[in-house]
C-alpha cells in the first residue's frame, strides 16, 4: 500500500483533504478500476500512443485520480469552504469515483487530444444525488486543467516526444541520409514540372474573365489565413447556431454521443474565440509539434488553396535541391476513391504510381522507402467531397492506416466543417485547427496582390482597386462576403467591369454570371443544331436543380441530386426553350459536369450537387421569387403560408427566406415579418422573431415596412428579459433556455438595429445591470464591436473590468479593452490591477498576456511579470509570466535570475518544467544552466520535470561527461517510465558507440515493466546494433512473449525490417501469424497476426507452409480484417 501512495505522489501530500479515499483504494486490487478508466484510451490504441501493463496502469490511475480530487478541492476551497465542510464531500466524492461512466470520462485525456466530457461528470453528480457543489462550482475548468494534469502524466505520442527531443529528430535526419540516393527513374524534375503545371497559377478557369487575360500565379497571390485550434469538442460549435448543431444532430450531422449543455458550449466558444489565431503557415513549420493536422473550413475559404501553395512550395525549389528537400504528394480524395472503386488501386501506394488523377506517375517501390524515411509529407484535399459516408469513413481508414505505416510522414488533411465527424481522426493524434475568415489587412493583400499582378495600366489599376476597396467599407453586404477568399475573388474579376452591387441577393446574381459565362455549353454544342443557350438558360436549369433539391425527401440539407434526376430536369427546359435533340444535349451537359468544376459539380456515384452551398440557397430562393413574380403561379399567400409557414423552423431554410426577402418588393416583406411575429414561437425558442428580423435586415428600402420593424423591434427587446412565469432550478433546463434566448436576442439587436438610437442605451443597460452574466457578456461584446468609438463604451468596459461580480464578463471586458483601447492610460492600470489583484486566475492570466501583447515596451509590464512569475498563487499565472518573460524580455538580466529560482524552488512542477525549458532554449551558454538542469533531472521530485531536464541535457550537453552518465542512471534507475524511455531514447540518439548503452537496451528491452520503455528499446537496438549476436534473440523473444501487444508488434515489424529473408526467422513469423493473442478494438488498429502474415506472403512466397498458412488465416483467424486479407491474398494466390 505504501508504495502505491509514494507512486501516487501522495504519502507526504500536506492539506490534501482527500487523501483517505485514495489510501482505501491502494489497499484493494485494483484491477476492475484500471480496466474501466483505461477503456477508452486501449480501444483506440495506437502505435503512437502506448498504455504500460498493469503496475504502470495502476500508477498513472492513482497520479491521475490524485490529480482529480486536488482540482476538486482546488474548486471547493474557492468557494471558502472550511475544512470540515470539504470533508463533508469524501463520501460522496468515493461514491462518484467508483461510477463506470466517471472512471472512463477520467481515464479518456490518456488518450492523446481526448477529453473529459464535463457535461457528463456533472450529469453523474446530479444523477447521483450527491451533495450539492458549490454555485461557482466550474466543471468545464476543472476537467480543462485535469487534462493538462493527465498530459503530463503522460506525455506519450510520438509526436510530442519529437518536440521534446530534437536528438531524436537528428536521428530522424540520420536515416534519411542513409538512405539510398532516389532511383534515376524517379524522375522529380518531370513531377515538377507537372506541379507546376497543375497548380502554378490561380484557378480562374471557372470564372468569366470577359476578354481579359489573368495569368496571375497562384505564388503571388496566395494569403496565408488565421487558423484557431479545436481542442474540447466537435469544431461545429464554434461556428454554428444552437439550432442547427441540433438540426446536425438529428440528421446523424454530428458525433450520436455529442451532448453539449449550454452553459459548457458557452465556454467552449470562449475558449476558442479567446485563443489568439495564428497563421496557418506558422502552423505548418511546427512540423514535429504538428505532424498530423486537418484543416477545417468553409466552402471557399481556401483548403484546397493552400495544399497547391504548399506543394508548389517544393515545385519553386532549386532543381538542384530537389533531391534533399520533403516531397509533396498531394490527393484529391474524391478523386482517389472514385479510382479504388473503379479498382485502379487498392491504397494510397498504388494510387500514386496508377491512379487515375493523380497529376504524375511515381514509382511504388522507390516511393515507399521515401515514405517510410519521412521524406515526404502527404496531404488529403477535400474528406467531405467523398459525399457517401460509408466511403467516407473507408477513406479516413485508408488515411489512418497509412499514418500508421508511416509514421514519420507529416500527413495533412483538409475537410468542409459541416457534417465532419472529428472522433476518429482525434483518437488517431490529428490536431484539428479551424480556418477564420480573412481578416481586413489580409482581405487589403489581397486587393494590392491582385491588382499588381492583374492589371498593367496604372492609371485602370489604380481606379477600380479604389472602386474595390470603396465597395467593401461602404456595404455591409459586401464587406462580410470579402472575408471568403472564393468570393473575394470573384467581386475583384467583377469589379473590373463594373460597380459592384449592394445587396446580396444582386451580388450572388453577378457573381453567378461571372461563373456560368465560362461555362462555355457553345463549345461544347457545336456540332448540334438549333442549339444556342446563353446564361441565363443557364440560371434558370440551375433555378430548377436547386428547386429539386428543395423539394426532394432530403432538402436543402442533402445539397444532392442523381444525375437521371439532373437530366431529367435539364430535358424538360430544353424542350420548354425549343431547343432540338435535348437528350443529347442534356447529357453532354452532364458529362461536362464531371470535369468542371463550376456552380454544379460531379460527386461520384450518378450524383451531383453545387459545389458551394451559397449558390444553392440562392437558386432555390430564386426560383420561389421566379415563380412569385414572373410566372405568377405562386401568390402572396401561397408564398407566406407553403414556403415561410411550412419552413420557418428549420434552421435550413433561413438563409433562403432570407434571400427570398431580399428579392421581392418590400411591401410583401412586411406583410411576411407580420406572419411571422404573429406565430406562437415560445416552445422553438422564438425563432420565428429572430427569422422575421433577418428578413428585415435583408430589405433594401426599410422605411416601406417601418410599422412591421418597430413591433419587431420591441419584441426582440423583450426576449432580452425573457424568462419563464415560474421557479425553476439554477442547474435546470430552463435556465439554459433562458441565457439562449436572452443572448441571442442582444446579439440580434446590435447586428440589426445597429443605427437606431435606442440600441446603444439597451446595450449599455443590459451591460451593466442585467442579472444573467450572459448577457452582460453579450451587451458588452455588442458594444466594443459596434460603438467603440462612443465615450460612454469606454467607461462600461472599465467598469465591468474591475467590478463585475462574474470573472467571466471581467475577462472578457478586459479583453475588449486591450483590442479597442490600447493608447487609452487607463487601459494599462486596469490591467496591471487586474493582473495582481483579481480574485480570478483566469482574470489574472488574460491581463498578463494582455499587458505582455500590447506594452512590451512599458517598463512596468516586465515588472508586473517578474512579480507574477515568483509570487502569484496560482501555477498556471507563474507559468504564463514566466513564458512571457522568456519570449520577450530574455536580455533582462533578471530574467534568466526568475527562471533559475523558478526552475530550482517553485513549489508546482509544471512551472519548473516550464522554467527548465526555457532556460535551456535562451541561456544553454549559462554556467549555471547546465548545473539546475543536471540536478533536476536526477533529484526533482516529479518525473515530467526530470524527463523536460534529461531531454534539455541531451539536446544541449551531449559533450559533458556527466550528460551520458547522468542518461544511463536515469534509463536504469528511475522509477517513472516515461524517464526511462526519454533516458533509452536519448541514450540511442547520442551515445550509439558507448559501450554501456548496449547493455542498457538489451535490459530494458526484456526486464523493464513498462511496455512503453519496452517497446523504446527494442526499436533502438534494431536501428542500431543489427550486427550485435543478441539483437535477433531479444527481438524473437519479444515478439512471441511479451504480454504487451503492441510490444510484440513493434519486434515483430523491427525484425522484418531490419533482418530481411533470413530463413531462420520463418518460424517467428509463422508463430505469430497463428498464436498472437492480440483482439482489435477498432478496424484501423495494426494486428501482430496481421503484420506477420504480411511478411511471411513478401519474404516467404514460396516456403511451403505459407500458403496452408494463408488458408487457415482466411478461414480461422478470429478477426474480421485478418481474414478478409488473408482471402483477398489467397484469392490473387490460387487465382
Amino acid at each position: 500500500m505504501v508504495e502505491r501512495l509514494v507512486a501516487w505522489g501522495i504519502a507526504n501530500s500536506a492539506g490534501f483533504v482527500f487523501k483517505t479515499l485514495l489510501e482505501e483504494l491502494a489497499r484493494v486490487n485494483l484491477d476492475k478500476y484500471t480496466q474501466k478508466f483505461f477503456s477508452e484510451t486501449l480501444q483506440y490504441l495506437l502505435s503512437g500512443v502506448q498504455i504500460s501493463q498493469q503496475q504502470t496502469l495502476e500508477i498513472a490511475f492513482g497520479q491521475a485520480l490524485k490529480e482529480f480530487l486536488s482540482l476538486v478541492q482546488q474548486e471547493l476551497e474557492d468557494a471558502d469552504l472550511s475544512e470540515a465542510e470539504l470533508k463533508q464531500y469524501v463520501k460522496p466524492l468515493q461514491q462518484f469515483i467508483q461510477h463506470e461512466i466517471v472512471l472512463i470520462e477520467l481515464g479518456k485525456p490518456f488518450l492523446v487530444d481526448a477529453a473529459t466530457n464535463a457535461s457528463s461528470l456533472e450529469a453523474i453528480w446530479d444523477e447521483l444525488k450527491l451533495l450539492p457543489l458549490s454555485d461557482n462550482f466550474n466543471w468545464q475548468i476543472l476537467t480543462r486543467r485535469y487534462q493538462r494534469k493527465v498530459k503530463a502524466i503522460l506525455q506519450d505520442s510520438d509526436e510530442l516526444r519529437s518536440i521534446l527531443n530534437t536528438q531524436k529528430l537528428e536521428a530522424i535526419q540520420r536515416n534519411i541520409k542513409e538512405i539510398a540516393a532516389i532511383a534515376p527513374d524517379f524522375d522529380l524534375i518531370h513531377y515538377r514540372r507537372e506541379i507546376q503545371k497543375a497548380y502554378g497559377h490561380l484557378r480562374l478557369d471557372s470564372f468569366d474573365t470577359s476578354g481579359y487575360s489573368y495569368s496571375v500565379k497562384l505564388w503571388n497571390m496566395f494569403i496565408p489565413q488565421n487558423v484557431r485550434e479545436v481542442n474540447e469538442t466537435l469544431p461545429q460549435i464554434y461556428e454554428l447556431p444552437k439550432e442547427e448543431l441540433e438540426r446536425l444532430k438529428k440528421s446523424n450531422g454530428l458525433e450520436e454521443d455529442v451532448d453539449i449543455k449550454p452553459e459548457i458550449l458557452e465556454q467552449y466558444k470562449r475558449a476558442y474565440s479567446q485563443q489568439t489565431s495564428r497563421s496557418v503557415l506558422e502552423i505548418l513549420e511546427l512540423r514535429q509539434t504538428y505532424k498530423h493536422i486537418v484543416i477545417l473550413g468553409d466552402p471557399g475559404s481556401g483548403k484546397s488553396s493552400l495544399l497547391q501553395y504548399l506543394t508548389q512550395q517544393w515545385a519553386e525549389t532549386p532543381i538542384e535541391d530537389l533531391s534533399s528537400s520533403s516531397i509533396p504528394l498531394l490527393i484529391e480524395l474524391r478523386t482517389y476513391m472514385r479510382s479504388r472503386d473503379n479498382h485502379e488501386c487498392r491504397d494510397f501506394l498504388e494510387f500514386f504510381q496508377q491512379g487515375s488523377g493523380f497529376v504524375c506517375f511515381l514509382n511504388q517501390q522507390q516511393l515507399d522507402t521515401l515514405l517510410k524515411s519521412g521524406k515526404a509529407y502527404v496531404m488529403f484535399d477535400g474528406l467531405d467531397e467523398v459525399f457517401e459516408p460509408n466511403k467516407r469513413e473507408e477513406a479516413i481508414t485508408d488515411i489512418i492506416k497509412f499514418t500508421n505505416n508511416y509514421p514519420l510522414v507529416r500527413v495533412l488533411v483538409t475537410s468542409r466543417v459541416i457534417g465532419y465527424k472529428p472522433a476518429r481522426l482525434r483518437d488517431a493524434n490529428f490536431r484539428h485547427f479551424m480556418l477564420q475568415d480573412l481578416e481586413p489587412e489580409q482581405v487589403q493583400d489581397f486587393i494590392n496582390r491582385w491588382h499588381d499582378f492583374a492589371f498593367s495600366d496604372p492609371l485602370d489599376k489604380q481606379r477600380k482597386k479604389e472602386r474595390l476597396e470603396r465597395a467593401i467599407q461602404d456595404f455591409q453586404a459586401i464587406r462580410q462576403l470579402a472575408s471568403n477568399p472564393l468570393l473575394l475573388t470573384m467581386m475583384a474579376i467583377l469589379n473590373r467591369n463594373q460597380e459592384l452591387p449592394r445587396d446580396r441577393s444582386e451580388l450572388y446574381n453577378q457573381a453567378s454570371r461571372v461563373l456560368l459565362q465560362q461555362w462555355d455549353l457553345e463549345k461544347l454544342l457545336i456540332n448540334v443544331e438549333s442549339a444556342s443557350i446563353d446564361y441565363k438558360d443557364k440560371q434558370a436549369m440551375l433555378r430548377q436543380v436547386a428547386y429539386n433539391m428543395q423539394t426532394n425527401k432530403k432538402g436543402l440539407s442533402g445539397n444532392l441530386i442523381h444525375k437521371d434526376a439532373l437530366e431529367s430536369i435539364l430535358i424538360k427546359y430544353l424542350q420548354n426553350i425549343g431547343v432540338h435533340q435535348e437528350e443529347r444535349i442534356a447529357q453532354l451537359i452532364i458529362g461536362q459536369l464531371r470535369e468542371r468544376n463550376f456552380i454544379l459539380c460531379f460527386l461520384g456515384a450518378d450524383y451531383y450537387a453545387f459545389v458551394h452551398r451559397t449558390f444553392l440557397e440562392y437558386f432555390c430562393a430564386w426560383e420561389f421569387v421566379w415563380q412569385f413574380e414572373k410566372e405568377r403561379n405562386i401568390t402572396i399567400d401561397s408564398l407566406i403560408d407553403d414556403v415561410f409557414g411550412k419552413h420557418w423552423q428549420d434552421e435550413t431554410w433561413h438563409e433562403v427566406l432570407r434571400l427570398i426577402a431580399g428579392m421581392i418588393d418590400a411591401k410583401f416583406v412586411g406583410k411576411i415579418i407580420e406572419y411571422l411575429m404573429n406565430l406562437n414561437g415560445e416552445e422553438e425558442k422564438f425563432i420565428n422573431l429572430f427569422l422575421a428580423a433577418k428578413c428585415f435586415s435583408e430589405v433594401r428600402n426599410p422605411l416601406i415596412v417601418q410599422p412591421e420593424a418597430d413591433k419587431l423591434f420591441k419584441k426582440i427587446q423583450d426576449l432580452i428579459k425573457y424568462d419563464f412565469p415560474y421557479y425553476y432550478d439554477y442547474f435546470s433546463e430552463e435556465i439554459n433556455l433562458v441565457r439562449e434566448i436572452n443572448t441571442q436576442a442582444v446579439a440580434t439587436v446590435a447586428a440589426i438595429w445597429k443605427d437606431d438610437p435606442q440600441t446603444k442605451t439597451i446595450l449599455q443597460t443590459r451591460a451593466q445591470d442585467d442579472e444573467r452574466w450572459e448577457v452582460r457578456d453579450a451587451a458588452i461584446q455588442a458594444l466594443a464591436s459596434n460603438y467603440k468609438d462612443d465615450p460612454q463604451t469606454k467607461t462600461i468596459l472599465q467598469t465591468r473590468a474591475q467590478d463585475d461580480e462574474r470573472w467571466e464578463v471581467r475577462d472578457a471586458a478586459i479583453q475588449a479593452l486591450a483590442s479597442n483601447y490600447k493608447d487609452d492610460p487607463q487601459t494599462k492600470t486596469i490591467l496591471q490591477t487586474r493582473a495582481q489583484d483579481d480574485e480570478r486566475w483566469d482574470v489574472r492570466d488574460a491581463a498578463i498576456q494582455a499587458l505582455a501583447s500590447n506594452y512590451k515596451d512599458d517598463p512596468q509590464t516586465i515588472t508586473f511579470l517578474q512579480t507574477r512569475a515568483q509570487d502569484d498563487e496560482r501555477w498556471d499565472v507563474r507559468d504564463a509570466a514566466i513564458q512571457a518573460l522568456a519570449s520577450n524580455y530574455k536580455d533582462d538580466p533578471q530574467t534568466i535570475t526568475i527562471l533559475q529560482t523558478r526552475a530550482q524552488d517553485d513549489e508546482h512542477e509544471y512551472v519548473r518544467r516550464a522554467a527548465i525549458q526555457a532556460l535551456a532554449s535562451n541561456y544553454k551558454d549559462d554556467p549555471q544552466t547546465i548545473t539546475i538542469l543536471q540536478t533536476r533531472a536526477q533529484d526533482d521530485e516529479h518525473g515530467d520535470v526530470r524527463r523536460a531536464a534529461i531531454e534539455a541535457l541531451a539536446s544541449n550537453y551531449k559533450d559533458d561527461p556527466q550528460t551520458i552518465t547522468i542518461l544511463q542512471t536515469r534509463a536504469r534507475d528511475d522509477e517513472d517510465g516515461d524517464v526511462r524511455r526519454a533516458a533509452i531514447e536519448a541514450l540511442a540518439s547520442n551515445y550509439k558507440d558507448d559501450p554501456q548503452t548496449i547493455p542498457i537496451l538489451q535490459t530494458r528491452a526484456q526486464d523493464d515493466e513498462d511496455g512503453d520503455v519496452r517497446r523504446a528499446a527494442i526499436e533502438a537496438l534494431a536501428s542500431n546494433y543489427k550486427d550485435d549476436p543478441q539483437t535477433i534473440p531479444i527481438l524473437q523473444t519479444r515478439a512471441q512473449d511479451d504480454e504487451d501487444g503492441d510490444v510484440r508488434r513493434a519486434a515483430i515489424q523491427a525484425l522484418a525490417k531490419h533482418f530481411q529473408y533470413q530463413p531462420d526467422l520463418f518460424n517467428t513469423y509463422h508463430h505469430c501469424a497463428r498464436n498472437d493473442p492480440f483482439e482489435s478494438k477498432e478496424r484501423w488498429q495494426t494486428i501482430p497476426r496481421r503484420v506477420a502474415v504480411e511478411i511471411i506472403i513478401k519474404q516467404y512466397p514460396h516456403h511451403e507452409q505459407t500458403l496452408p498458412l494463408l488458408r487457415d488465416r482466411a478461414e480461422n483467424d478470429p478477426d474480421e480484417e485478418v481474414r478478409e486479407y488473408a482471402q483477398k491474398k489467397l484469392k490473387q494466390w490460387e487465382g
